[in-house]
């Protein structure tokens, strides 16, 4: 659907989100840069509020020459905006064989946020049933992974990375992975990582969580007690996790080792709105 939208508007209209590594000089241009008059300044419908400033030629410039000291950008959220801008491209590279690299199809739309001024949501998840287990007996598997704690009340969020909040037959539990399942590996040690292979795959079934229709994901901009409504509207028992945000610092971590980040692991908000810059 990206790739038709883009051909058939003949433009990119949602950007890219990139991350990087804080780099000074680009720091004090943007900060010279946004000290001046912004072009645009709006509040969106959704409460966002958009400011644009439009750097001089010499800005410009210099903004290329301190970005040349950044060694990467890491794509933090909009991979199938960034995989159907290629693959528009490389049709349009084959339609014109003649190309030269400076045409506009060559390139695609990106913003770029240093890593110290984002931070990652939560992704939290709503399964749909029990797999065929009862409640006692889920509770009794789920405890050979974690450390479980009965809550008396709601929780907000997991406090530390490491533990997760369960809802389950009416009841939040405090879970702490036991140790046994820890891991200093980049992907392997991720929260998600360590719930989707020892509890969504072997407990619950779920081995493929972009495809399975028994999963729902919220983002972490919603209310943990919209975790709660969706499983006591349910005609079955059904159980939702709530996560401790994956830091930025390991999503870094997990692209510098050119490993792949567990699908739906990291939510950003706000984002920038589509349509305000266009290519």
């Amino acid at each position: 659907d990206r790739i038709n939208h883009i051909s058939a508007l003949d433009a990119q209209t949602g950007p890219i989100f990139l991350a990087y590594r804080d780099e000074v000089s680009v720091d004090k241009l943007v900060d010279e840069i946004s000290a001046e008059m912004p072009l645009y300044n709006f509040v969106a419908d959704d409460g966002i509020t958009h400011r644009v400033w439009r750097a001089s030629e010499d800005q410009t410039k210099a903004l290329a020459e301190a970005f040349g000291q950044v060694p990467a950008a890491y794509i933090a959220d909009g991979h199938h905006r960034a995989a159907s801008a290629v693959k528009v491209g490389l049709q349009r590279r084959k339609q014109n064989p003649d190309f030269d690299g400076s045409e506009e199809f060559n390139h695609f739309l990106a913003v770029l946020f240093p890593k110290s001024q984002l931070k990652i949501l939560a992704y939290n998840r709503v399964v749909f049933d029990l797999n065929g287990n009862t409640v006692d007996e889920f509770l009794e598997k789920v405890s050979q992974v974690f450390d479980v704690e009965h809550i008396q009340e709601s929780v907000l969020e997991p406090a530390e990375k490491g533990a997760v909040a369960m809802y389950l037959d009416g009841k939040w539990y405090g879970l702490g992975f036991k140790e046994e399942f820890l891991s200093n590996h980049p992907v392997d040690g991720l929260d998600v990582a360590i719930l989707q292979n020892q509890v969504l795959s072997n407990i619950l079934g779920i081995d493929d969580p972009r495809t399975s229709d028994r999963i729902v994901f919220v983002g972490g901009i919603r209310p943990t007690e919209e975790l709660a409504q969706k499983v006591d509207a349910l005609n079955a028992p059904g159980v939702a996790f709530a996560m401790y945000p994956t830091s930025i610092d390991e999503l870094l971590s997990v692209a510098d080792a050119g490993l792949r980040m567990p699908p739906k692991s990291t939510w950003f908000e706000p984002k920038l709105r589509s349509g305000l810059f266009m290519n």
